[in-house]
């Protein structure tokens, strides 16, 4: 299996920035893409921003051009800089592994993290 801990996120005024990290452990050789999420209160968890083994990327229409995610592979360490922040982003971040070990597939979990935008 792949662990992942997630550091970064906090209290930023709206327009501020803020960078979440998280390291992957374990089988990492069997990551596909790796993903960050949140979830709002009352809200179902979404996808924010998406990178493949490639490094191919894509985003949630509500962060374009505000989110960057990247990956260092070497280091085993996905980003999601965040620019530009409003108080709709405010939210639990989780951090995402798509697996894939002999055929089957399966999905790592960070812990979270919370990031909240004050107006």
């Amino acid at each position: 299996q792949v662990q992942l801990v997630q550091s970064g996120g906090g209290l930023v005024q709206a327009g501020g920035s803020l960078r979440l990290s998280c390291a992957a452990s374990g089988i990492v050789f069997s990551i596909n893409t790796m993903d960050w999420y949140r979830q709002a209160p009352g809200k179902q968890r979404e996808l924010v921003a998406r990178i493949t083994s490639g490094g191919s990327t894509n985003y949630a229409d509500s962060v374009k051009g505000r989110f960057t995610i990247s990956r260092d592979k070497a280091k085993n360490m996905v980003y999601l800089q965040m620019n530009s922040l409003k108080p709709e982003d405010t939210a639990v971040y989780y951090c995402a592994a798509a697996l894939e070990v002999a055929g089957t597939k399966s999905t790592s979990w960070g812990q979270g993290t919370q990031v909240t935008v004050s107006s």
